[in-house]
């Protein structure tokens, strides 16, 4: 084929992702589920950014929110009931280039695993925390979880909780180093899918509480809130979470919140009158554990061996 022009070089195009490239095996949520719209709008984040698959890990512990991994085209762990949080940052700390989100219920997350909520928080690693709050106990038949509320009556405590449900805002606003910390509902999609990005761009341990349904233990308690948004409180700020026009409209009760202020989140949080949705704290100055943990990850066998054996000798007698 001489004297004809030839170009023999192949050029690669970038890859593209759609939706179906996040998407693991078909959900098996009741139908009505809240959790098939934060899985969708998880979805739709990662399409957005276009995260390779390959490099996201999703983690979650026991319950019906942790069987998101299954729904999840990506690698993934479904762990021990509340350790989600200690896998995700041993994760972290190893592969500091992978992308983790951790799926987590109120019972997983708040109850067994209250302290690794609390020292994940602490550590701020680059994770984002996604908490399913249907107030109960789904997966093993309705249950008092620690944020049911004391008017529901359920199989542990037919005549209604003994306690008030605990406030994970307040918890999670009082822990040192603490970075991000937001609430939403999973119902409105444009807000839920703003939420969650934000949540995931954030560098640091974003924690999202989301208040969700379940249609078969829990039905009223978010059917009230959808007939009566009078009870939701919009946070709004230029540096909060983007609210298009269309949806502001929907909210009565909106204030404007400075999410640098964590005695006004703490303020926030703590009224028990209206349930604020939206961004409650950020600090992007907060200490990154994963940033320290990374340190050595580059050495050779000869050097962590020889470092091994010099931590040894200090304790020769």
């Amino acid at each position: 084929m001489f004297g004809i022009k030839s170009d023999w070089s192949l050029e690669v195009k970038d890859r593209y992702f759609t939706l179906d490239d996040y998407c693991g095996v078909e959900p098996r949520w009741c139908t009505g589920c809240g959790d098939l719209g934060i899985l969708t709008a998880m979805h739709k984040v990662c399409r957005e950014a276009q995260l390779l698959p390959e490099k996201i890990v999703s983690v979650s512990g026991i319950g019906c929110s942790s069987r998101l991994p299954h729904y999840m085209g990506t690698y993934g762990f479904h762990g021990l009931h509340g350790r989600a949080l200690p896998v995700a940052c041993g994760i972290k700390s190893r592969r500091p280039d992978l992308d983790v989100w951790v799926a987590t219920g109120d019972g997983d997350c708040f109850s067994i695993g209250a302290a690794h909520w609390v020292h994940a928080l602490r550590y701020n690693m680059d994770i984002t925390i996604i908490v399913f709050d249907n107030g109960i106990y789904g997966l093993t038949k309705k249950q008092t979880s620690p944020t049911t509320p004391e008017e529901y009556l359920t199989n542990t405590h037919p005549g209604g909780s003994l306690l008030p449900p605990l406030n994970p805002l307040t918890v999670t606003l009082g822990v040192t180093n603490v970075s991000f910390v937001a609430q939403m509902v999973d119902w409105n999609p444009p807000l839920l899918y703003e939420t969650l990005k934000a949540a995931h761009d954030h560098k640091g341990t974003s924690f999202v509480r989301i208040i969700q349904r379940c249609p078969v233990y829990m039905e009223q308690r978010s059917l009230d809130l959808q007939n009566d948004p009078a009870d939701l409180l919009l946070l709004k700020h230029d540096d909060g979470i983007p609210v298009p026009d269309t949806v502001q409209k929907m909210f009565k009760n909106q204030l404007e919140h400075n999410p640098y202020d964590l005695g006004a989140a703490f303020t926030v949080a703590a009224n028990t009158e209206k349930i604020p949705l939206g961004l409650l704290y950020r600090n992007p100055n907060a200490r990154r554990y994963d940033e320290m943990t990374r340190r050595g990850l580059n050495m050779t066998d000869e050097e962590r061996l020889k470092g091994l054996n010099e931590a040894l000798d200090k304790f020769a007698v």
